[in-house]
């Protein structure tokens, strides 16, 4: 769903909102060498990372009602940052800028191995499963094109390099058809949403539009989807996970994570209307449960140099 590969000189964090910040419990003595008494926030607060997976101007109020639900429960101050993208997030991971961060799914997968992130937390249905979305490839509805096999010689927008279902997912689906990647040309569009429109002003013979992304432009009136058919959807993919750094104190990290799972649905409902996820909470996740993009990044051989 995410880019993961931008330039080192794109490595500033871009703070998108500072929420207020209020005293934090535990004063600063008696923390250890990473600047944090036990269970207490690091560093007098938490800094919250997040990929600009949408327009920074709508995941600001909404990443700022979460993070503000966060304060509440950890009684401490909480720093949402919409970085600038993969690179810059898990450079600041790495250098202990962030202690949590959220990834794109595939953009996790390389976060975990390049820092040791893990994966402690995800956007959950009502029911307390984890939610997920699909990738997809749609043509117009008068095409020729039928599968993803008549897509040989034809244009295919794609969102960004390195993206989980704007480029991976739609990749391994024109390799399993029995094409190359060179029988199809491929385009960058540089985001979802132009993928979407270079579809709809005639730009391409064919588009990935994820379900969030349909979700979206079809209730902003700028998809409609009687008039275009899809030729290939993705086994479902889970929702992007929040992850720690993995030197996070032991004590700190086990209430951070019971602070972000008993968050309710309404303090992250504005965050998952982005990610087309139904009110729910927060619900524990893990590295297994994403170990299928894990798979798929070695079976396309990918690694942050390749995207």
């Amino acid at each position: 769903m995410r880019r993961f590969r931008l330039s080192i000189a794109m490595a500033a964090l871009v703070p998108a909102a500072a929420l207020a910040l209020t005293g934090c419990g535990d004063d600063a003595s008696g923390s250890d060498a990473k600047g944090s008494s036990k269970g207490s926030c690091p560093g007098g607060k938490v800094r919250f990372g997040v990929e600009p997976f949408e327009d920074a101007a709508k995941l600001t109020p909404a990443y700022k009602t979460l993070g503000k639900a966060l304060e509440t429960k950890l009684g401490c101050p909480v720093e949402v940052q919409i970085v600038q993208g993969y690179s810059a997030e898990v450079l600041a991971l790495q250098n202990g800028k962030l202690e949590i961060a959220q990834f794109g799914p595939l953009g996790f997968v390389f976060a975990s191995q390049r820092t040791g992130a893990q994966a402690v937390a995800s956007f959950g249905n009502p029911d307390r499963t984890v939610s997920s979305y699909k990738a997809g490839i749609w043509v117009k509805k008068d095409s020729p094109i039928k599968t993803v096999a008549d897509l040989r010689g034809r244009t295919l927008a794609l969102s960004d390099a390195g993206s989980t279902s704007g480029d991976a997912l739609p990749r391994f689906a024109i390799k399993k058809a029995g094409l190359s990647e060179s029988d199809v040309k491929r385009q960058y569009a540089g985001g979802h949403p132009q993928a979407l429109l270079a579809l709809t002003y005639g730009k391409v013979d064919a588009a990935e539009i994820n379900t969030q992304q349909q979700a979206t432009s079809t209730e902003e009136k700028q998809f409609d989807a009687s008039r275009y058919r899809q030729i290939w959807a993705s086994d479902p993919i889970p929702n992007d996970p929040i992850a720690v750094r993995k030197d996070l104190d032991p004590a700190f990290r086990a209430k951070l994570v019971s602070a972000l799972t008993s968050l309710t649905p309404q303090d992250v409902a504005k965050v998952g209307s982005y990610l087309d996820v139904e009110p729910g909470p927060l619900v524990p996740v893990a590295r297994q449960t994403y170990q299928p993009l894990f798979d798929l990044a070695k079976t396309l051989g990918l690694t942050e140099k390749d995207v």
